[in-house]
């Protein structure tokens, strides 16, 4: 009987582990496309499942959420960086700090509401599920929106707790989130100890799930350099001098959002976590919570990108925002 020689039992071996190799690789490919990258809509037409649950009409949109005004609608005044009307007063200024590679520029909405319910969230293409993306603008366009910032990426992971405009999208606790109620107030919760249906019932308008809380009790929060948000594929620290998205809160019914490019060497470096935590602090936040950051941060003004991201001009699709009807 003829034996293998050596080498080729080993040459085999070799080839044998090889393409095991290549299938687990294509097999790890084909799932991070599937998971991370294609779409997979639960709901397809999310501006009909929330007119059927809440029976509403929202102030400055029609049911269908393409930004048709009523009739009982204010005259809201517009300049290049301020909106008046009976339901918003918002204030936009740029802020830039240091020099050379170490200048940061940043932009401040300051906003004061008649009524909570005033802000509201969209999703991208006006679909819920994982994967689905739209820029921010073109996502503030569909929904009639004089203002808005990018969200919480909730489309990037299956957990957390996502309640948008007052209905349940998704109840699964997992980190701190931030919830924003009817009567005003904003509070950082624990996920974890809590229900979507419990939340709602408290008066949660909306929900938002990435973090860290920046500040509580006016106060920065310890240990926030070393979050990481998420430890799945692609999506590990969040740390360092990174392009940020910011929502603080000043008093019932009155938020300042702050966005601040990075990666741009000369025009803004970033700022880290405690520094973004300085910022809110120093515009008299009390609450405040980081959201998705990197080239998802943009804040949108009547029709026009107020920010530059990444310091190209150009966005990131983002899988929701919240905003500002005008």
């Amino acid at each position: 009987m003829s034996r293998a020689h050596p080498r080729s039992r080993a040459r085999r071996a070799v080839l044998a582990g090889a393409l095991s190799l290549t299938l687990v690789v294509a097999g790890t490919s084909a799932w991070a496309l599937d998971r991370y990258v294609i779409d997979h809509v639960e709901i397809a037409d999310v501006s009909a499942y929330e007119a059927a649950r809440s029976g509403t009409t929202v102030s400055g949109t029609d049911s269908t959420g393409t930004g048709t005004a009523s009739p009982e609608a204010d005259e809201a005044v517009v300049t290049d960086t301020t909106y008046e009307s009976d339901d918003a007063s918002i204030s936009i200024s740029t802020v830039t700090t240091g020099s050379g590679d170490d200048t940061v520029t940043y932009y401040v909405a300051d906003v004061v509401l008649t009524d909570a319910t005033v802000l509201r969230s969209a999703f991208a293409q006006d679909a819920y599920g994982e994967n689905i993306t739209e820029d921010t603008s073109d996502i503030a366009a569909d929904n009639g929106a004089v203002f808005a910032i990018n969200g919480d990426y909730y489309g990037f992971r299956s957990t957390g707790i996502v309640i948008r405009n007052g209905v349940v999208y998704r109840d699964e606790g997992a980190r701190q989130g931030l919830a924003f109620y009817t009567d005003g107030h904003v509070e950082v919760y624990d996920e974890t100890a809590t229900t979507a249906e419990e939340l709602v019932a408290a008066g949660v308008w909306n929900t938002l799930s990435f973090g860290p809380a920046l500040l509580q009790d006016g106060q920065v929060v310890d240990g926030i350099e070393d979050v990481e948000v998420d430890t799945n594929v692609g999506n590990h620290s969040i740390q360092g001098e990174q392009p940020r998205t910011a929502i603080g809160v000043v008093d019932d019914n009155h938020l300042v959002f702050v966005v601040v490019d990075g990666r741009s060497t000369g025009y803004s470096a970033g700022v880290t976590l405690p520094a973004l935590a300085q910022i809110m602090q120093d515009l008299g936040a009390t609450t405040a919570y980081n959201l998705d950051g990197g080239g998802s941060s943009t804040m949108v003004f009547d029709g026009e990108l107020v920010n530059n991201p990444l310091g190209k001009g150009t966005e990131r699709g983002t899988s929701d925002i919240l905003y500002i009807a005008g």
